[in-house]
């Protein structure tokens, strides 16, 4: 009997070795990517792994809790929790196309242990699995609770001045937000109340729109920029919100500087009020294109933060393209309302809006790689 137990050990032990069976262990291999200081310890570590060696072999990868994951540069994984994963060798070469690829680890947890990458034989039946220490299966990527913190709080200001300005102003936010206004082009009308640029009222909505415009480009930059971020500002939910807010004050003051570029440049046309009616049209704009892109995020960021890269870029291209319309359909409302040679019109809206916007649209592409 004794002789029987130890051989069915003896099996199970064979069967385990075979189903994780070790092949290489990068656990010593691991880098620091920056210098440790008195102020702070290192939260960022780097390796590099060869993917032709053993080509049907898995990665096991243990990440400690909150950590991000970056592959030669680009945003792979996030984790809540403590987290083991397991991913074929053919799937990340299939994803990247290189033999050896680079793994960065963001952390605040970072520790002896804590992070590790093996190569391991018998799990090729298992495309990509992840487990927690107690062996729950995970699914999916994880957003960051500071981000998605930051996220629903400033979208929750954001609703709040938009019903206090309501209350304040319910007849001017009706009619900004009233999306008809764009095909019957009121703001060209000779009875438009829109005359007064540097009033209180125009002010604090023109600010609610810098928060929304704010608040997409924090989101980009925890999407595409999130080593950048992590390095200078931070992802804690007080460093998004400083950004945030700062951000908003900086697109408000931008944005009043716009409007004094458009009259200036209205002037030297001698086109009149137009400048008025310019600029309260593409902004209402603004404000359509930046809701659609605040709403689907906050879907994306509660159910499936993996997928809000893909959606972004979509948002962005379509936003872009939306804006360039935008600024098409100004000139054809422009050339019928506006007594204006239509060369002069044309050489007006590109010194205005166009040459400006792909100039930006150029910065953003380039930040964005």
């Amino acid at each position: 009997m004794c002789k029987v137990r130890l051989l069915f050990l003896f099996l199970v032990f064979l069967s385990l070795g075979a189903r994780a069976q070790v092949l290489e262990n990068y656990d010593g291999l691991w880098e620091s990517a920056q210098e440790e200081s008195w102020l702070g310890s290192n939260n960022r570590i780097d390796l590099q792994v060869d993917l032709a060696s053993f080509p049907e072999s898995n990665l096991r990868i243990k990440l400690p809790s909150k950590s991000t994951v970056f592959i030669d540069g680009k945003l792979w994984r996030l984790t809540s929790r403590d987290t083991v994963f397991f991913r074929s060798l053919a799937d990340f070469q299939a994803e990247f196309g290189q033999d050896t690829v680079t793994f960065t680890v963001v952390s605040p947890n970072l520790g002896p242990k804590k992070t590790s990458i093996q190569k391991v034989l018998g799990l090729s039946s298992i495309r990509e699995a992840s487990v927690d220490p107690e062996g729950n299966p995970i699914t999916g990527r994880f957003v960051p609770q500071p981000v998605k913190d930051f996220y629903f709080t400033a979208l929750f200001i954001i609703l709040f001045f938009l019903a206090l300005y309501k209350l304040a102003y319910p007849y001017l936010l009706a009619m900004m937000l009233q999306p008809l206004s764009v095909i019957n082009a009121e703001d060209f009308s000779d009875s438009g109340n829109l005359q007064k640029f540097f009033s209180f009222d125009v002010i604090f909505y023109i600010l609610i729109v810098a928060m929304m415009i704010s608040q997409g480009a924090v989101t980009s930059l925890v999407v595409f920029s999130k080593d950048w971020l992590e390095t200078w500002i931070g992802l804690d939910y007080s460093s998004l919100l400083t950004v945030w807010l700062g951000g908003a004050f900086l697109i408000l003051a931008l944005t009043i500087v716009k409007f004094i570029a458009i009259k200036l440049i209205s002037y030297l046309f001698d086109l009149g009020k137009a400048e008025f009616s310019h600029f309260f049209y593409l902004l209402r704009l603004v404000v359509f294109g930046c809701a659609v892109v605040l709403l689907v995020g906050a879907y994306f960021v509660s159910n499936d933060f993996s997928g809000l890269e893909s959606a972004l870029s979509l948002l962005l291209l379509g936003f872009f393209w939306f804006y360039i319309f935008g600024v098409l359909g100004l000139f054809l409302i422009m050339m019928s309302r506006l007594s204006f040679k239509k060369y002069h019109l044309f050489t007006y809206l590109c010194i205005a809006e166009l040459v400006p916007f792909l100039i930006l649209a150029k910065w953003i592409m380039d930040l964005g790689q």
